[in-house]
């Protein structure tokens, strides 16, 4: 599936291939949360990073965020006119991209559950949905997106 994205003021717009197009999984680390702005989670796609076509590449930047004290290298780009998030690409995984959910603009299927993971981090005040269609992880969950992509067979060819 073609997912077609953009930051908030329409400087950096992008496109990618993505077999894995479900927005299952809600990470509420603290670096999902600040960079994202968000009240809770960010939420990322998975997608074959080189079908990334961008225009308006000079408009944007990336941030390595500091965990437990070390660079990490996952790069997370964002707009520097507005700030809007847009992927992360990781160097360890060169043939993948994951771009935000929240930066997409094209019609995204609705998942069959949600994942919620890293709720070690979760402030308190955020509440997450219990109950059937939501599985909870305090760190990382079991599966990764291609893998629960492919056991709900909802991958796509």
């Amino acid at each position: 599936m073609k997912l077609s994205g953009s930051c908030q003021c329409g400087a950096v717009e992008f496109e990618v291939e993505s077999k894995t197009p479900y927005p299952y999984m809600r990470c509420y680390c603290s670096i999902c949360r600040k960079v994202g702005g968000s009240a809770g989670f960010a939420i990322n796609l998975m997608a074959d990073s080189g079908s990334l076509k961008v225009q308006g590449a000079e408009s944007k930047a990336n941030y390595n965020a500091v965990i437990e004290g070390e660079t990490s290298s996952a790069e997370r780009h964002f707009c520097k006119s507005c700030g809007s998030h847009l992927w992360v690409w990781d160097p360890r995984w060169p043939g993948l991209i994951h771009p935000h959910a929240g930066a997409v603009d094209s019609p995204l299927p609705t998942p069959p559950e949600i994942v919620h993971i890293m709720l070690e981090f979760k402030p308190d005040w955020i509440e997450v949905p219990e109950g059937p269609g939501h599985i909870h992880f305090q760190r990382y969950p079991d599966m990764s997106i291609e893998d629960w992509h492919k056991s709900k067979e909802l991958i796509e060819t």
